[in-house]
């Protein structure tokens, strides 16, 4: 296979075009991923550390605990009896006795990504290796919710990496893949969003990620087109720069 053995994006490499360089998404950079640069003498003091905070965020994200979980059922069950009653539907029937509960607890899992921190996976599963060949794990199964219509998305995901001296166990891509799709998303941000953590907890020469997915808020609603797919896709580090790293990734991801 022939890639090309250029380094990731340093601070004066290519960015987006956004005049701030790009917003923080979710903990991570809605853009190219960059390395903090270096305060200047006339910079405040707490500005590089800040930078610096927001680029290891991804280590700390996480907005729900199991607490949070148990104090917050009875309201979305309450919320849920609520949404019955103005379908026109009786919440006191025997088939709908429980559904408000199951219904919440349902959506607590379809949402569990909220309680899940990267670095947890990660841990113990980042590990030295002399190996520069692309690593490639496709066909991942992904469900999320549309957090649009509060509908189901769901489809696969193809995650390839260029390694730099360390690789991931192969299971933690496709728990990566597991956190961020089990919230409310949108099909960009969560392909964003993937390719962000693995090029922040790796640092390698490059990261591409694919995502083609059906949306039910596309197949159930609105202009209901049964075989409708979209597919996105992030590439960074090499996988933008080298038009023969890109194409060998999608080549393998197709085969």
């Amino acid at each position: 296979m022939e890639h090309s053995k250029k380094t990731m994006y340093g601070s004066g490499d290519r960015r987006d075009s956004s005049a701030d360089g790009g917003a923080v998404l979710n903990g991570h950079f809605d853009g190219m991923v960059k390395r903090p640069a270096v305060a200047s003498p006339a910079a405040e003091p707490g500005a590089h550390r800040a930078t610096s905070s927001v680029m290891e965020s991804w280590k700390e994200e996480r907005t729900r605990s199991l607490e949070d979980n148990e104090m917050s059922l009875p309201s979305l069950a309450a919320a849920y009896t609520t949404i019955l009653r103005g379908l026109g539907e009786d919440p006191q029937r025997q088939g709908l006795l429980k559904t408000p509960w199951r219904a919440a607890t349902a959506m607590q899992f379809f949402t569990k990504g909220y309680q899940e921190k990267i670095i947890d996976v990660l841990n113990d599963a980042i590990f030295d290796e002399d190996h520069d060949e692309m690593v490639i794990v496709k066909d991942i199964d992904m469900f999320s919710m549309c957090e649009h219509h509060l509908v189901p998305i769901f489809g696969r995901v193809h995650i390839g990496y260029l390694p730099n001296k360390r690789v991931l166990g192969l299971s933690k891509l496709a728990r990566i893949v597991e956190i961020y799709s089990r919230r409310l998303q949108v099909q960009e941000r969560l392909t964003k969003q993937i390719a962000v953590a693995i090029t922040e907890a790796l640092q390698p020469t490059g990261v591409g990620v694919v995502v083609e997915a059906t949306h039910m808020c596309m197949v159930m609603r609105g202009v209901q087109k049964m075989n409708s797919k979209t597919v996105t896709s992030t590439m960074l580090g090499v996988f933008r720069e080298d038009p023969k790293t890109r194409d060998e990734f999608l080549t393998l991801i197709r085969s």
